[in-house]
């Protein structure tokens, strides 16, 4: 009587020992095609290339296994996922709320906002609040809407036009960059910095004094304007 005791099965591939087959089929350590050996026979080979016999393809008849370093393979396979899952664009969508009688200031101010994120590769969900009697002109907020899509309108389109939600009037706007190209252009840009400050370091010195109390007085605008980055309230 079969009885399963759990346990998960491994994914990794049979070495060495662990192959149990009377005979495979060998690929060598620079992929050439040894041809069908006996199990002993590709073991010896493995010994004596200092190298690992790896059971590379268990469906085949007979088992097609490669002589190679699996340590060093092992570590190459992880590098290169980290690597893939790194460069992997994850699709944010952020919000930005705004009432439709705004302040400018205010105005230039969300509006800032909704360019960096459509900088960044990420899609923007603007939401016009409408109260009270405001309910009753919702030209308002469409034309709120109309004229943030023609201000970031190099950077991003209008993907779902606006249309009135209870309350509230909805516009998404999308970025033109996909979230991969607008990663890999931040990339580039780090690179330069880190360059330039290597080869000026006494410039980029003041240039990151400069910087950080630039960013002191955004981020006390931001925490008196907008306490939400991505969903802020006008």
């Amino acid at each position: 009587m079969w009885c399963y005791r759990g346990g998960s099965i491994s994914a990794e591939p049979r070495i060495n020992d662990r192959i149990r087959v009377p005979e495979v089929r060998l690929v060598g350590p620079s992929g050439e095609q040894v041809g069908i050996v006996p199990l002993a026979k590709a073991l010896e080979l493995a010994q004596e290339y200092d190298l690992d016999l790896v059971e590379v393809a268990a469906n085949a008849r007979p088992p097609v296994c490669k002589l190679m370093d699996y340590g060093k393979f092992k570590y190459e396979s992880a590098m290169k996922a980290r690597e893939a899952r790194k460069n992997q664009a994850h699709t944010v969508i952020k919000e930005m709320k705004l009432r439709p009688k705004i302040d400018p200031h205010d105005y230039d101010t969300k509006k800032g906002h909704v360019v960096r994120f459509l900088k960044q590769g990420d899609k923007v969900k603007i939401t016009i609040m409408f109260r009270g009697r405001e309910q009753s002109r919702p030209e308002l907020g469409y034309r709120l809407l109309q004229r943030l899509a023609e201000d970031v309108q190099d950077l991003g389109f209008v993907e779902s036009n606006p249309k009135q939600d209870g309350r509230n009037m909805i516009m998404v706007l999308g970025p033109h960059k996909k979230k991969t190209e607008a990663m890999a252009e931040a990339r580039e840009a780090q690179a330069a910095r880190k360059a330039e400050a290597k080869a000026n370091p006494g410039r980029s010195q003041n240039a990151a004094e400069v910087e950080v109390e630039t960013e002191a007085e955004t981020e006390t605008e931001t925490a008196v304007e907008a306490p939400a980055e991505a969903s802020a309230e006008a």
